[in-house]
C-alpha cells in the first residue's frame, strides 16, 4: 500500500472499528442527559452518600462489587467465594515522607499489626495453588537463584515455568502480585489467562550495583506501589557508585519513580555518607514559608469532597471555588477532568481547608449549579489518574436511521450495541482532550512548550476566538496591545487562569523570563495538560495510521501488553513485547493486546511502518531532537503505552418513548413518538463515553 507523506491530511478523522450501519441521534441535548460519575479505586460510585464520617482515606477498605479493584497482594488472610469477594486484613507499610532514612531490611518489618513474613506469603499462594505447583513453582525459583550465586550464565531463552490457566482475573492479579512478592528476582507475565514465571533479569543487574538483600527489598517495593512511600538503599560515599544506581533506576523504571541524593552524618566520625532514596512519581506538595492560619503545628490540613457540577467547565469550578475559600487553584488536587456540559460527581481534595470552612460555603456554590458533600478529612491530595473509571448515563434523542438505510431502526440500535459491547472501539482521545477553540486547540500549545516557544505558547493561550464577548475581546485587547494591566481589567472575574497568567505578565513583562513565571502561575497539572495534549493528539493519529495499514492483523514489529490484567497506561516496559516475525505469522496475539506508545523519554516504538510514522512526524513538528523534558517549567513527560481497542462494560440499554423521559429541555417541535435511547456503562479511566458512542452510532457525536 503506498503511504501518503501529509499523514495529518489523512488520518486527522477518526476510523471506525467495527462494521455494522450505526444510526442518527443526538448527545447532550441538555447537561442531565449525560450523567457521569466517577467511580473510585475501591470500585464505589462516589455520588453514594457515606453513611458514617471518614477520617482517613487509607482506612476505607474495598467492598465487593461488580466494577473490582484488581488486587495488589501485600495482603495476608486473603480468600475468595465465588471468585469475587475478597477480605483484606493487613497491608505493607513502607516508610512515608515523614519517617527518617531506613534500610531495606528495617522496612521489611514496617507493617501494620507489626507482621509480615516471607513464609504468610507462601500461605497465600498456597490458597490458590495446588501443593504440586506450589512445590514447582520454589523449585523454580531456586534454581534462578542457584545459578545466579553460582555466576552460572544462563544461555539462551530465559527459562519459564507456567502456573496455568487462572479464569478468575481477581485470583490472576491475586497471584501475579504474591509470585513477585515472594520472589522479587522473578517476573510475571499473563497470556490468554495463562501466568508465566521468568526470571528478573534487571533484579539480577542491580545485583552487580548493590547488595542482593537491597535488591530484594527494592523489587518488593516497586510491586507493592504503596503511595506517598519511600525506598532508601545504603549509605554510599563513592560518587560514581552513586550515579550507576541513579542511571539504573532511571533507565529501567523513570516512568514510574524518581531518584535523589541526601546527606546523611554518620556518628562516629561525623563524616557525610550519601544516601539515595526512590519516590513513586506524583505531584510534590511542598510546604510554604509561612504556615496557613489551618495548618496546625505545621501540618497541611487535606479535606476531601464529592463535587457535583452541571454545564459548567471543571477549571471554571475550582476558580469559584479558590475565590469562596481564600486558596490558590492549585490547592485542589482531582483524579481526572470531566465533561463541562453534563452533570458530573468527581472526588476532590483541597490543601488548607478545613471540612467545616468548606461546609460553610455550601450555600453561596448551589448558585453556581456546584454542590459539594461526603466532606472528610483525609490525609493527603488526588493525583491525575486516582481512579478506577467513570460510570456514564446518557440519552440519546432524535433518533433516525442512516440515509437510505430500510432496515428497523430498533433493530440497527441493537446491532450496534451488542457489536460493540462485543468487539470493543478504538481507544481514541476524545475532543474534549483538545479544547473547543476554533483558532488554538490545546496541543498547539503543548508542542509550543516542548519547543521551549514561552512566549508563542503565551499568545497561544490568549489567542482569541471569532466572537464578542468579554473573554474574547480582553484577548483580543492584550494581543493588539501586550497590556496586561490594561487587559486584567477587562478579563471577568470567574476566568482564573486567564487572570493568573496576566498578572504574571504585568509583573514580569513579555519577556522569556516573564513567559516562564507567567506559566508558573498556573499548577503543575494544568501546565502538563498541555503537553499531554499533544502527545494525546499523536497518538490518536498514529492509531488511525495503524489500523488503515495492518488493520486487525497483529504483525511483525507490533507492540503486545503481555499482562492480560492491566487496565491503565501506566505500566512499564518490561509488560511490552516486540512481535516477532514468527508470532506474526503465526496469530500469537490478537488485536486486543496491542499497544501504542504515548510520547516520551522512556518508551519503545514499533518496528514497522508504524514506527517510521512516529518518527517522520516529530521530524515535521521540529522534535527530532526532543527529549520530552521542559526544565524551564519543570516538566518531565517519560511516556507510556495505550492499549488501541477498549471495551465498554457494564452494558444495558433501553429504548423508550420521548414523552416517556423527564424532558427538561422542551422543544415545541418534538414528535411525540421519536425514540430515544438509553444507555449505561462503564470505561475504564482514560476513556472517552463521546468515542464509544461515536463508535455505536457511526456517526460524528
Amino acid at each position: 500500500m503506498e503511504e501518503d507523506t501529509d499523514y495529518r491530511i489523512r488520518f486527522s478523522s477518526l476510523c471506525f472499528f467495527n462494521d455494522h450501519v450505526g444510526f442518527h441521534g443526538t448527545i447532550k441535548s441538555s447537561p442531565s442527559d449525560f450523567i457521569v460519575i466517577e467511580i473510585d479505586e475501591q470500585g464505589q460510585l462516589v455520588n453514594k452518600t457515606i453513611d458514617e464520617p471518614i477520617f482517613k482515606i487509607s482506612e476505607i477498605q474495598p467492598e465487593p462489587n461488580n466494577f473490582p479493584k484488581k488486587t495488589k497482594l501485600d495482603l495476608q488472610n486473603l480468600s475468595f467465594e465465588d471468585g469475587r469477594k475478597q477480605e483484606v486484613n493487613t497491608l505493607v507499610m513502607y516508610t512515608d515522607g515523614d519517617q527518617s532514612h531506613q534500610s531495606g531490611s528495617e522496612k521489611e518489618d514496617t507493617i501494620n499489626d507489626g507482621t509480615s513474613k516471607c513464609e504468610e506469603k507462601a500461605d497465600v499462594l498456597s490458597s490458590f495453588l495446588d501443593e504440586k505447583t506450589h512445590e514447582l513453582l520454589n523449585h523454580f525459583a531456586c534454581g534462578i537463584k542457584e545459578k545466579w550465586l553460582s555466576k552460572t550464565e544462563l544461555i539462551g531463552p530465559p527459562p519459564e515455568f507456567s502456573i496455568g490457566r487462572i479464569l478468575d482475573k481477581n485470583q490472576r492479579a491475586s497471584l501475579h502480585s504474591g509470585i513477585r512478592q515472594k520472589f522479587p528476582f522473578l517476573i510475571t507475565v499473563g497470556k490468554n489467562s495463562e501466568i508465566i514465571v521468568k526470571p528478573n533479569l534487571e533484579y539480577k543487574e542491580l545485583c552487580h550495583l548493590v547488595s542482593e538483600e537491597e535488591a530484594f527489598d527494592f523489587f518488593k517495593y516497586l510491586d507493592a506501589k504503596k503511595e506517598n512511600s519511600k525506598f532508601t538503599f545504603k549509605p554510599d560515599a563513592n560518587k560514581g557508585h552513586r550515579k550507576a544506581v541513579h542511571h539504573f533506576v532511571n533507565k529501567k523504571f523513570g516512568n514510574l519513580v524518581e531518584t535523589k541524593s541526601f546527606s546523611e552524618m554518620t556518628c562516629s566520625a561525623g563524616n557525610s555518607n550519601v544516601v539515595i532514596t526512590v519516590r513513586f512519581r506524583e505531584k510534590a506538595h511542598k510546604r510554604g514559608k509561612r504556615p496557613h492560619p489551618e495548618c496546625q503545628e505545621g501540618k497541611v490540613i487535606y479535606t476531601a469532597f464529592t463535587l457535583q457540577k452541571e454545564n459548567l467547565e471543571m477549571f471554571e469550578a475550582i476558580g469559584f471555588l479558590a475565590i469562596k475559600l481564600g486558596v490558590i487553584p492549585s490547592d485542589f488536587s482531582y483524579a481526572g477532568l470531566k465533561d463541562k456540559k453534563a452533570i458530573t460527581y468527581q472526588t476532590m481534595v483541597v490543601r488548607k481547608v478545613t471540612p467545616e470552612r468548606l461546609k460553610n460555603i455550601e450555600k453561596e456554590i448551589e448558585k453556581k449549579r456546584m454542590n459539594v458533600f461526603n466532606i472528610r478529612s483525609v490525609d493527603d491530595s488526588l493525583r491525575l489518574g486516582q481512579l478506577k473509571g467513570n460510570h456514564f448515563d446518557i440519552v440519546i434523542r432524535n433518533l433516525k436511521k442512516q440515509i437510505n438505510d430500510s432496515a428497523n431502526l430498533r433493530e440497527r440500535i441493537s446491532e450496534a450495541i451488542e457489536n460493540v459491547k462485543k468487539k470493543g472501539f478504538v481507544n481514541y482521545y476524545g475532543p474534549q482532550r483538545f479544547g473547543k477553540g476554533r483558532k488554538v486547540h490545546t496541543d498547539q500549545i503543548g508542542l509550543a512548550l516542548l519547543k521551549n516557544e514561552m512566549a508563542k505558547a503565551i499568545k497561544l493561550f490568549l489567542t482569541p476566538e471569532d466572537l464578542d464577548d468579554p473573554v474574547n475581546r480582553a484577548k483580543k485587547y492584550y494581543l493588539q496591545t501586550e497590556d496586561a494591566k490594561g487587559t486584567l481589567s477587562l478579563m471577568p472575574e470567574f476566568k482564573v487562569r486567564e487572570r493568573a497568567v496576566l498578572e504574571a505578565l504585568h509583573r514580569f513583562g513579555m519577556t522569556e523570563a516573564g513567559c516562564i513565571r507567567a506559566w508558573f502561575s498556573l499548577p503543575h497539572s494544568m501546565r502538563i495538560f498541555y503537553v499531554h495534549a499533544y502527545t494525546s493528539k499523536i497518538w490518536n493519529e498514529a492509531v488511525s495510521y495503524r489500523l488503515a495499514t495492518y488493520g486487525a492483523r497483529v504483525v511483525e514489529g507490533d507492540l503486545v501488553c503481555l499482562d492480560e490484567d492491566v487496565d491503565d497506561e501506566n505500566f512499564p516496559n518490561s509488560k511490552v513485547h516486540l512481535v516477532t516475525e514468527e508470532e506474526g505469522s503465526a496469530n500469537t496475539y490478537a488485536i486486543h493486546q496491542v499497544v501504542l506508545p504515548i510520547l516520551g523519554y522512556n518508551i519503545q516504538y514499533p518496528k514497522n511502518k508504524v514506527g517510521q510514522w512516529y518518527h517522520d512526524i516529530l521530524s515535521s513538528d521540529g522534535l527530532q531532537t526532543c527529549r520530552f523534558k521542559v526544565p524551564a517549567l519543570k516538566l518531565n513527560v517519560p511516556g507510556c503505552y495505550r492499549q488501541i481497542l477498549k471495551h465498554p462494560r457494564n452494558l444495558s440499554y433501553q429504548l423508550i418513548e420521548d414523552h416517556d423521559i423527564d424532558v427538561k429541555m422542551k422543544d415545541p417541535h418534538l414528535d411525540e413518538a421519536a425514540l430515544s435511547l438509553l444507555i449505561s456503562f462503564d470505561l475504564d479511566s482514560s476513556c472517552y463515553a463521546t468515542v464509544c458512542l461515536k463508535e455505536i452510532m457511526k456517526h460524528d457525536v
